[in-house]
């Protein structure tokens, strides 16, 4: 299988021959300005040392400051980090903030990890990058397995380090630290704004259309809850656990509380239960949102899915192949793709930072409002493009996934081309 890395400047190097852009253009993206690999050492709550390892990968920052999140998982590669920083600065040149791209991780479990030692990790994780990391440097937020919780901890650490406070240095805070409450649930509500703009423009509306989505963490939740929200019908569910399934809707708040209670979906009272996590990905559902992991949409399972509008909730949920293969389906409509559709946790952090950095925050139904202004004009700028370059060139499967490319890589290219870089 492809990898994710792979798949990522496979697209990248596709969209800047789509544009014909010079060939250096492709060789300054596919490679980060810098990587810093460090060593964390945490006392353990037995009193044994243990070393973890960390990333922190900045890969362009033509447009502003590095911005990624950071994420604690104990299968994190160099290279994921590698295209997930990649795919920032795609995505935050698209959502049109003054940002670059970046991210960072470590490779640890911490559900096997106490308070304390969770804590020790974060800190000590925030000694190791300092040097590189500011709110005019680079902007970490929080990604898989880290929070609000830790990003505290990790702006006090830096704050105690500068010898003053550093609000804006990182985004997702908690609201009584220089955060904002819209943070909790912005990529589920960017994921669903941009799911009813893809509804209204080409499936006659989004009240009454049916959603499935797969992963019903922090992203799945709080999309469900805005698409039932706002009319729509959410009809299965899952995470690591199992699915849920029910035609007649579900109800996502109790599906919610259950969650976050007994950490298991499928504790879920009502519908009908499965084992298999990916039974949403096959669901007869008019819209699916992938709100999980990277490649769970192949070309061995894509026959299976039903879905005529995909959003990507998740980062890379759909392989190329099977990108190519859905849209050669006659009912087949678009795959939104991740660089826009689960935008809406980095523009929220770009509310954030404009707030820390002037000491002036908006309210929280304010605050949604502008962020949901941002999406729907990326959304509609990203189908209008996509259209025209289907128009210019007949003879390629061009999907929208490619538009968004394009437009972020022409800004990108722009400013690198006014700064002298290429």
């Amino acid at each position: 299988m492809t990898s994710y890395l792979e798949w990522m400047l496979g697209v990248l190097k596709n969209s800047i021959d789509l544009i014909g852009l010079p060939a250096e253009v492709y060789d300054f993206l596919s490679k980060p300005d810098r990587i810093l690999t460090v060593k964390i050492p945490v006392r353990m709550d037995n009193g044994k040392l243990m070393v973890f390892e960390g990333y922190r990968v900045q890969h362009n920052n033509a447009l502003g400051p590095y911005k990624g999140g950071i994420r604690f998982h104990p299968e994190v590669t160099l290279d994921t980090d590698i295209a997930l920083a990649t795919g920032m600065t795609l995505k935050n040149s698209l959502a049109g903030i003054p940002y670059g791209g970046g991210k960072g991780a470590v490779r640890v479990d911490p559900q096997k990890l106490s308070m304390r030692e969770l804590e020790q990790l974060s800190r000590g994780y925030v000694r190791a990058i300092s040097p590189i990391i500011g709110p005019e440097k680079d902007i970490p937020a929080p990604d898989v397995n880290t929070n609000p919780q830790i990003m505290a901890w990790m702006v006090d650490e830096l704050s105690r380090l500068r010898g003053y406070n550093v609000p804006g240095a990182f985004t997702a805070k908690p609201p009584v630290l220089w955060g904002n409450p819209v943070r909790l649930y912005s990529t589920g509500l960017g994921v669903v704004v941009a799911a009813k703009e893809a509804a209204e423009k080409w499936l006659g509306g989004f009240e009454g259309k049916t959603i499935a989505i797969q992963g019903f963490g922090n992203v799945g939740q709080w999309a469900a809850y805005w698409a039932s929200k706002w009319g729509a019908k959410v009809i299965a569910i899952s995470d690591i656990t199992g699915a849920v399934y029910d035609p007649n809707g579900i109800d996502v708040e109790l599906a919610m509380k259950v969650t976050n209670e007994t950490k298991k979906v499928i504790n879920y009272p009502k519908g009908e239960k499965f084992d298999d996590p990916a039974l949403p990905l096959f669901t007869d559902a008019d819209i699916l949102i992938p709100a999980a992991i990277e490649n769970v949409i192949t070309l061995e399972n894509v026959d299976k899915v039903k879905a005529k509008l995909i959003i990507e909730g998740a980062n890379g949920p759909t392989t190329p192949d099977a990108e190519k293969k859905l849209y050669s389906r006659k009912d087949f409509v678009a795959t939104v793709p991740d660089i826009l559709a689960n935008a809406g946790g980095v523009v929220m952090s770009y509310l954030e930072w404009v707030e820390d950095l002037q000491y002036y925050f908006w309210d929280e139904e304010e605050t949604r409002e502008k962020l949901a202004k941002i999406m729907r004009r990326n959304f509609h700028r990203t189908a209008d493009r996509w259209e025209k370059l289907k128009s210019e060139h007949p003879d390629k499967a061009v999907t929208m996934r490619d538009a968004a490319f394009v437009l972020a890589v022409e800004r990108i290219y722009e400013a690198m081309k006014l700064r002298g870089w290429v």
